[in-house]
């Protein structure tokens, strides 16, 4: 493998017919590329819908109270209700793979009537009643300040932490926001924190118009009671919220007196169930990339391997006369085994290079543009390329093996005579 003179040999043969040889390269390189272009095409899409789910914690699962379908122990069909802050804690006692139950309530305001003021500014806002263990569910970056604390929710204090976009409506540029004062629905919260949060509209301002305030504050400032507008709830790692969410409702049915088979009075949204779906669906996406890739790939190893034999038959009457000189078989199998893999690699490396070219040109295109929707950072990993980098060896391998074995075949005196 480290003899000068069979690399230059290699290098003779494979330039002797230039234009057959970049024929014949072509299928491998067009093989590699594709695929690497389909993985990447993939991967950007995956990537954008993911993004969908933002920071998210996808094991988790949102409830909420609705009408109930049937009748049960004199309660009538039809009848709403909520859940109660004891719900909460029977879940945690009774539900040991929980790991957050967060009870929430909500006031809408965005894009509806104003509910929040400071001086003469107005704004529509969704403010949300919360503990602090929201935080880990649904993820957001304190910019300045705090998030809720347990002393906020045990003191009932009325403090509130809103959202970039919220202090850009409120709050002219460059004034403190820290201990100042909003009014929601005429109740004073002083503003503690202010955070930003990724979003399927991005870092834009419009997904940052939220306020959160404590969820006891919230209950006694506009009359909740004990009532919870629904719940998020997180399963601990290693146990999924899938598989948990029909002892949760079918406890809470009891709680709530719904009949066992109503299975309309609970709803739900299983966002780790979703999560899952759109992770199957990227699998597949990646099988059928590697799949057709390979498939185009395959077609250019065999253009290698026939070209291969041309190569052989035109030299037959040179083999003959190295075998006649004493020769070893092996060595000349050798031979035409690097000539097949020097082509499949360096043709091989040539496609992942105009791929990386391609991807990078892609990606500093969307930087250009801005963000598209459902199509964000497409890439390939390290682990691909070697992946590539493998199947080339042995694409260039299988494509040589069978010339290979033709040229051993062929005996000197027979080879001599060839015209």
């Amino acid at each position: 493998m480290f003899n000068k003179d069979r690399w230059k040999e290699i290098i003779e043969v494979l330039t002797s017919n230039m234009f057959r040889t970049i024929l014949t390269a072509f299928g491998v390189f067009w093989g590699i590329l594709i695929l690497i272009i389909l993985l990447a095409a993939g991967k950007g899409l995956e990537n954008g819908i993911k993004s969908d789910f933002g920071d998210i914690a996808t094991n988790t699962m949102f409830m909420w109270s609705q009408a109930t379908s049937k009748e049960y122990e004199g309660l009538p069909k039809g009848r709403r209700f909520d859940f109660k802050v004891s719900d909460v804690t029977s879940l945690k006692e009774n539900i040991k793979e929980l790991r957050f139950v967060s009870a929430r309530n909500r006031l809408d305001g965005y894009q509806g009537e104003n509910n929040v003021t400071r001086g003469i500014k107005v704004g529509a806002f969704n403010v949300y009643g919360d503990y602090p263990e929201i935080i880990k569910q649904d993820p957001m970056t304190i910019t300045s300040g705090r998030f809720i604390n347990h002393s906020d929710i045990v003191e009932k204090r009325k403090i509130a932490i809103i959202g970039q976009g919220v202090k850009s409506s409120l709050f002219d540029k460059g004034e403190s926001v820290l201990g100042s004062f909003i009014k929601v629905q005429g109740v004073n919260f002083m503003v503690v924190g202010t955070y930003k949060k990724k979003s399927n509209e991005g870092d834009g301002e419009e997904g940052q118009k939220e306020i959160f305030v404590p969820f006891t504050s919230f209950s006694q400032a506009f009359n909740k009671g004990n009532d919870v507008g629904w719940m998020a709830i997180t399963a601990k790692d290693g146990s999924s919220i899938t598989s948990l969410k029909e002892r949760i409702i079918t406890l809470m049915k009891v709680n709530r007196k719904i009949h066992p088979e109503d299975n309309r009075a609970i709803g739900n949204f299983d966002l780790y169930e979703q999560y899952n779906r759109v992770e199957s669906l990227f699998v597949a996406m990646r099988l059928i990339a590697y799949f057709v890739g390979i498939l185009v790939l395959i077609s250019g190893i065999i253009g290698v391997s026939n070209i291969m034999l041309i190569v052989v038959k035109e030299r037959t009457k040179e083999i003959g006369i190295r075998r006649a000189l004493g020769e070893d078989p092996w060595s000349i199998k050798v031979q035409i085994l690097l000539e097949s893999i020097f082509l499949t690699i360096i043709s091989g490396m040539a496609g992942i290079i105009f791929g990386a070219l391609f991807i990078f040109g892609i990606n500093s295109l969307l930087d250009a543009v801005g963000p598209v929707d459902m199509f964000v950072n497409p890439s390939v990993s390290l682990g691909v390329v070697l992946i590539a980098l493998i199947i080339l060896i042995i694409s260039g391998l299988l494509a040589g093996f069978i010339p290979a074995q033709s040229a051993i075949k062929v005996k000197p005196i027979d080879a001599l005579r060839a015209e």
